[in-house]
C-alpha cells in the first residue's frame, strides 16, 4: 500500500468482518452493514399512530428508488429527502438527486403513503446490556459506531478474499482492478508461481522443469545417479535398472517385479449355508466372519521401500503425482568455450609535427643547407 509523507495510507481500505467485503471508506462499509446486515444487530418495532390530519392529493415519489416521500408541504419532507440521498444516494450531487423527485397523484400511492404514516417506527438494539429505542436511523447509525464498529470494519492495508468473495466486491474500482489483475494471471501467472515457489520452498519442496516443458515440485531436484562409477548396493542397483527398462513405471510394478507378494495358501471352503447346523434355543449366534487383515509388507518389500524412499530424497528417482516413477536424467554435455582469438598488438602512429607558427624547422631537399667549417 502506497502512503504519505507522514506515514498515512494514500487511499486507505476497510473490512468488513461480517461478510469479508472490502470497502474504500468507513461510512461506506456502515451503509452496507446497516442494509445488509441490518437484523443481526437491531430489531424494527411499529406502533399505531394518528394519521396526518388534512386532505392530500398527491406525493412526492423519488424517481431512482420509487420510495415515497409524502407531499413537498408536510412537515417531515426535507427530513426524508435528505436522509434518503445521504442514505443511498450520496455520491451524486443533492441537486441532481432532488431534480428526479417526481409529483405523483395517483390515489393508491397516496392511500399507501398516508398508511405507513398511521405507524411510528423504532428501532431496539440487540445483544446489549440495557434496552434502549431508537427513533430513527440516524440513532440507529450513532449507535452502531459507537457500540460495534470497532469491531465489525476494520482498517487494513493488505487483505487476502478468497472464493466467491474476490469475485463479488462491492466497489467498482476494486472488483476493476481484481478482473485485471485475474485476466494478467491467466494469460501467465507469474505472481502465483512466485506466491507458490515461496511457499513451497519453505516446506522444503523444489522447484524443476522436466523436458523443458512441465513445471513439477519435488522433495529434491533431479540428481543423475550413475551406478557405473558410483558404489551403491546390488539393491539400489536393481531399482535404477528396473525403471529405466520399464515404461510407465509404477512402485507396483517394482514391487512385483523384485519384490512379489508371496500366494498364500487358499482357505478351506464355507460349509454351504444349508448344511450349517442352526444354534440351539439360548445358544450365542455365531460371530460374524472377521474383516480382511490389513496388508503386510515382506522383509523383501520393506527394503524396497527404504531404498524407494532414499533414491526419491536424494533426486535420483522422480515421483510424479500420477504415480509414474523415473529416474533423474543424465545431464548433456557442456558447450566447449572456444578460445579467445589472439589480439594483435597496437602500433603507434606517429602523429605528423606541425610546422604552423615555426620557421626554419624543416626544410625541403633541394632548399637543405650544408653547414662550413672554417
Amino acid at each position: 500500500m502506497q502512503k504519505n509523507s507522514d506515514g498515512s495510507p494514500v487511499q486507505p481500505m476497510f473490512v468488513c468482518r461480517l461478510d469479508d467485503t472490502l470497502w474504500l471508506s468507513e461510512p461506506d462499509a456502515v451503509a452496507h452493514i446497516l442494509t445488509k446486515h441490518f437484523d443481526t444487530f437491531y430489531q424494527t418495532e411499529k406502533t399505531a399512530t394518528d394519521k396526518p390530519k388534512g386532505v392530500y392529493t398527491f406525493v412526492a415519489q423519488c424517481g431512482m428508488s420509487g420510495e415515497i416521500l409524502g407531499p413537498p408541504n408536510y412537515h417531515d419532507y426535507q427530513n426524508k429527502l435528505r436522509h434518503l440521498h445521504q442514505e443511498r444516494f450520496a455520491r451524486m450531487p443533492f441537486e441532481a438527486f432532488k431534480a428526479r423527485v417526481r409529483i405523483v397523484k395517483d390515489e393508491e400511492i397516496v392511500k399507501k403513503w398516508l398508511e405507513d404514516q398511521s405507524w411510528k417506527t423504532e428501532f431496539i438494539p440487540l445483544n446489549v446490556p440495557e434496552p434502549v429505542k431508537l427513533p430513527n436511523r440516524e440513532a440507529v447509525e450513532k449507535h452502531f459506531r459507537e457500540t460495534h464498529l470497532a469491531n465489525i470494519v476494520q482498517p487494513v492495508e493488505h487483505y487476502t478474499l478468497i472464493g466467491t468473495a474476490s469475485q463479488n466486491i462491492p466497489i467498482g474500482p476494486l472488483r476493476a482492478l481484481f478482473r485485471r489483475n485475474l485476466e494478467e494471471q491467466l494469460k501467465f501467472p507469474l505472481k502465483l508461481v512466485t506466491t507458490l515457489s515461496q511457499q513451497f520452498a519453505s516446506q522444503g519442496l523444489q522447484f524443476f522443469k522436466v523436458d523443458k516443458t512441465v513445471t513439477h515440485v519435488a522433495i529434491a531436484r533431479p540428481h543423475f545417479l550413475d551406478t557405473a562409477l558410483t558404489p551403491v548396493s546390488d539393491s539400489i542397483k536393481n531399482i535404477i535398472d528396473f525403471i529405466n527398462k520399464t515404461p510407465k513405471c509404477t512402485r507396483r510394478k517394482v514391487y512385483d517385479a523384485l519384490a512379489p507378494t508371496p500366494v498364500a495358501p487358499a482357505a478351506p471352503a464355507a460349509p454351504a449355508p444349508e448344511a450349517a447346523a442352526a444354534p440351539a434355543e439360548g445358544e450365542a449366534k455365531p460371530a460374524a466372519p472377521a474383516a480382511p487383515a490389513e496388508t503386510v509388507l515382506t522383509p523383501e518389500q520393506r527394503a524396497i521401500t527404504q531404498d524407494l524412499h532414499w533414491l526419491i530424497h536424494q533426486g535420483h528417482v522422480i515421483e510424479f503425482a500420477n504415480g509414474i516413477i523415473e529416474t533423474a536424467k543424465k545431464p548433456g554435455p557442456k558447450p566447449e568455450k572456444q578460445p579467445a582469438a589472439p589480439q594483435q598488438p597496437k602500433v603507434a602512429k606517429e602523429k605528423p609535427v606541425s610546422t604552423k607558427g615555426r620557421k626554419h624547422d624543416y626544410l625541403p631537399a633541394f632548399m637543405s643547407v650544408t653547414p662550413i667549417v672554417i
